[in-house]
């Protein structure tokens, strides 16, 4: 069956409850009627915006990793120097990561559920990210090893997608500056002799 291309804001409308429906109750655990009522559909009105909920988390998840990537080579792209790279990348990570926790959990927790050639793009997106920092931190650290900076750029990782798990304990602008410290700590610190 094709997908019919439905208005920008429905199909976003349904991204977003499907996020934090599969945020909370995980893929496996959401139907396609969940995710009817949860935007004012029955589920089978939503074939008429998509293939079904595998095509649904492929699109989040494509979309999540395109969208970290063309905003993270912006940042990169738009800065003097690499340590003014790193502010702007841990900047965007993070401002992402609090403003979405459910996105940040449903990347984390379902690429397994997602058909394997949009698995093998999104895996190809997120390498490519990845690849961003590195290069920064190793025109930062031109000593330093490609290994120990891409072990360190997914280590970073980790620690900023961690938010889901810890949003309420503080505001979200303490939250940031922790983690732009705690991560800019790590990612300096990572090269310490």
């Amino acid at each position: 069956m094709a997908e019919v291309s439905a208005p920008p804001t429905r199909r976003l409308e349904i991204l977003s409850a499907a996020a934090e429906l599969f945020a909370r109750r995980g893929y496996h655990g959401v139907s396609i009627g969940d995710l009817g009522r949860a935007v004012g559909l029955t589920g089978p009105a939503l074939y008429r915006h998509f293939r079904g909920k595998e095509a649904l988390l492929a699109e989040m998840l494509l979309d999540i990793s395109e969208r970290l990537l063309t905003e993270g080579r912006r940042r990169v792209a738009a800065a003097d120097t690499p340590e003014v790279a790193l502010d702007a990348l841990l900047r965007w990570h993070i401002d992402f990561a609090l403003d979405n926790p459910a996105l940040i959990t449903v990347h984390t927790r379902e690429l397994g559920s997602v058909p394997q050639p949009e698995r093998r793009e999104i895996r190809r997106l997120q390498r490519a990210y990845a690849e961003e920092w590195v290069r920064v931190l190793l025109l930062m650290h031109p000593e330093a090893a490609e290994d120990r900076a891409r072990a360190a750029t997914h280590a970073a990782f980790g620690l900023l997608n961690s938010t889901p798990h810890s949003t309420g304990e503080l505001d979200r602008d303490t939250m940031a500056t922790l983690l732009h410290a705690m991560a800019s700590e790590a990612l300096t610190g990572a090269f310490r002799s």
